[in-house]
């Protein structure tokens, strides 16, 4: 559909939206500059890449996913093509050269220019950036129990695990890797730099779709070729770069705390029999739970499609609001009674409405704010006093960052915290269950992603109590 530029337009609320942003999640890389990073989309152009990357015990492989009169290659074939990739690297000895793309973008714009002096290693490097996509074949992840398992899982499509496990299995660059564990774990990990979470949730959506529909083609009999192998030379100073990227990743992958929480009580259908707003409901919940935990507010982003312009990303939906106080402090009242609670909820999750409104039409207030910072540290003006001011400085530390991913495929996605003793909160609300995955720091003493979990879940309990419970009286 993207070849032949025929996907459907999306709609919301009745008018239509930017559809940019599909036709750059394929063919496309993020490249390490000096002083800025560039994207570059292979698809753009006279001859679009017919290849993906497989990586599989950190080797790298280009597999040609069409045959030569153009007609992609069968289930079978490709099946057979992995199989052989799978089979010819099944020792380990390699350097993990795709950790290099974990690093501080600083480190890995100098390690990258280091590792592009070599001819080999320049003409690789350009094949995993013009492919399609890359699919990583994963080894086995550690034994664990039952109930940990999923943010397991959920940790190893975002970082891998660290360097003993599948970290340098990846190429972090490039926008879209898909991850298959030899013990059937299976997601996708996504570079931001290009696109929002939607078009990767439709795309999810699309490839489950294709997969129960998916029709059977005889596959010809010629056999294909042997998808040939990238070569590195590893230099010492290359090697060095490697074992620093390492050190790094294990620091990194051991400081992120993910918890997913499957919330099976109810999904969108209770909000919805509220005449709520499923989206603001949640948000709401979060907001109690981090009330009753640390007893105060904190400024919350949650992100805003910007799609009704053209080539729009996002804005910020400000979650914590003066309404949403006195509902969480209402709720902490034992002395308040529940009709007047059940009040200032619908009252708190109005407000959350028209601030999403106000967001996807334009009118939020952070990409305007932070238009004019970067207007004025480009002009070398003075800073205007607002962008010094510690009112401002609270404003912009999101102690929640937030998202919405509402996808038909009862999936889970997950993101880090924006500040040190942040979390970091997505959602997909199913129609009677939400999976939701929390992340925070290890190092930070005051965050704890399973306690907030806790807190979320007994939130969203109580919250349905409140609204059958008033029900319930009005009767």
């Amino acid at each position: 559909m993207i070849d032949r530029l025929v996907l459907p337009i999306e709609y919301l609320g009745g008018k239509p939206l930017c559809m940019d942003q599909y036709y750059q999640i394929l063919s496309s890389c993020r490249i390490p500059g000096p002083k800025r990073d560039t994207v570059v989309n292979h698809a753009i152009g006279k001859v679009a890449p017919n290849h993906i990357t497989v990586v599989h015990n950190f080797q790298f492989f280009v597999l040609d996913v069409y045959n030569s009169d153009g007609s992609p290659l069968t289930v079978d074939q490709i099946y057979m093509q992995l199989e052989k990739v799978w089979n010819s690297s099944l020792q380990s000895n390699k350097e993990p050269i795709g950790i290099l793309t974990s690093q501080h973008r600083n480190t890995w714009g100098k390690a990258y220019n280091n590792l592009i002096k070599d001819k080999t290693n320049k003409e690789s490097v350009r094949a995993i950036q013009k492919s399609i996509f890359t699919v990583c074949l994963d080894a086995p992840m550690p034994q664990m129990s039952e109930q940990r398992y999923q943010s397991r899982v959920a940790a190893q499509m975002l970082h891998g695990g660290g360097s003993r496990w599948n970290s340098g299995n990846r190429w972090f660059d490039k926008t879209l890797q898909f991850i298959v564990g030899e013990d059937g774990t299976c997601g996708l990990v996504y570079e931001h730099a290009p696109a929002e979470g939607p078009p990767i949730v439709f795309l999810v959506d699309h490839v489950v779709e294709y997969m129960r529909r998916m029709e059977v083609v005889r596959t010809p009999m010629t056999p294909l070729p042997m998808p040939p192998k990238l070569r590195f030379n590893i230099t010492p100073e290359v090697k060095k770069d490697i074992e620093s990227a390492k050190q790094n990743m294990n620091i990194m992958s051991h400081d992120l705390d993910v918890n997913v929480v499957f919330f099976s009580d109810y999904g969108r259908n209770v909000p919805r029999a509220h005449k709520l707003s499923p989206d603001a409901f949640i948000q709401m919940a979060l907001q109690l739970a981090y009330f009753r935990m640390y007893k105060m507010c904190c400024s919350t982003y949650e992100s805003a499609s910007l799609r009704m312009f053209a080539l729009g990303r996002t804005d910020t939906i400000r979650s914590c609001s003066n309404e949403s106080l006195k509902f969480v402090q209402a709720m902490e009242d034992p002395a308040k009674p529940n009709t007047e609670k059940v009040s200032l909820l619908d009252k708190a999750c109005q407000a959350h409405r028209e601030s999403t409104h106000m967001a996807i039409h334009g009118q939020a207030i952070d990409r305007h704010l932070l238009g004019l910072k970067l207007q004025a540290i480009e002009e070398l003006t003075s800073m205007p006093e607002i962008f010094m001011d510690t009112a401002y400085a609270v404003a912009e530390h999101f102690n929640l960052s937030t998202s919405q991913a509402g996808a038909k495929t009862d999936c889970v996605m997950c993101f880090g915290p924006m500040v040190p003793d942040g979390y970091g909160v997505c959602y997909n609300p199913m129609a009677d269950h939400i999976n939701i995955a929390i992340t925070a720091f290890n190092s930070c003493e005051e965050t704890h992603a399973a306690n907030f979990g806790r807190a979320v879940k007994k939130a969203l309990r109580n919250m349905r109590s409140l609204l059958e419970e008033t029900s319930k009286a009005k009767q």
